[in-house]
């Protein structure tokens, strides 16, 4: 390519201009609406999202606790789970133990309150591995994995839209367990970024 060629190649701004910002819908969970917005090429468009607080799941390794598994292993490391239904997709899932970040709250610290609330353990070490965006097309939208171990007892505190069942999987079984339909996101990212970060 020469320098005229390069000379003609048009520039990508690092942002481009908002010209308006309308949000058309408002719940409990998440605000909805769109950008319009000055594409480099200088015509106008709108981009639709979806604003949602920040996550986090949970991957909790507890050793020797045969949590809500009716096998007799007792033995080596498994992975906490829950199961409950997703009425949005109207699919039950088995899944990590996850949750909103609430205000002022650090990842870990989230992390700590959730899978305490959902499966009545409370970690002694909590890990952040990765921070990401998700569905970055669509969502304005956020969420970290925690690995978190040294459980010991706590207390269950469930959301009144929270009805789980609380099991576990030995570590090797609790990623093919993970990779049958229905499958999730959020439970197979976790487990792979725990593995190749060597805690699992």
């Amino acid at each position: 390519m020469t320098d005229a060629d390069e000379s003609r190649e048009p520039t990508v701004p690092d942002e481009w201009d908002v010209i308006e910002r309308e949000a058309e819908y408002e719940t409990g969970w998440y605000e909805g609406g769109y950008d319009l917005v000055e594409q480099p090429d200088g015509t106008e468009k709108r981009y639709y999202w979806a604003e949602l607080p920040p996550a986090v799941v949970v991957v909790a390794k507890v050793t020797g606790t045969a949590v809500g598994s009716t096998d007799s292993a007792g033995d080596g490391d498994r992975i906490l789970f829950v199961e409950q239904y997703r009425p949005a997709i109207r699919e039950h899932h088995l899944e990590l133990p996850a949750g909103i970040v609430e205000d002022g709250e650090s990842y870990t610290e989230a992390a700590a309150r959730e899978l305490e609330e959902e499966t009545g353990f409370e970690p002694s070490t909590t890990v952040l591995l990765q921070e990401y965006a998700v569905a970055t097309g669509v969502l304005d939208h956020d969420r970290a994995v925690v690995y978190a171990d040294g459980l010991v007892p706590g207390e269950t505190e469930l959301d009144s839209n929270e009805f789980l069942e609380v099991t576990s999987l030995p570590v090797e079984e609790a990623f093919e367990r993970a990779r049958e339909q229905p499958a999730n996101d959020s439970t197979i990212s976790a487990l792979l970024l725990a593995r190749e970060d060597g805690l699992l």
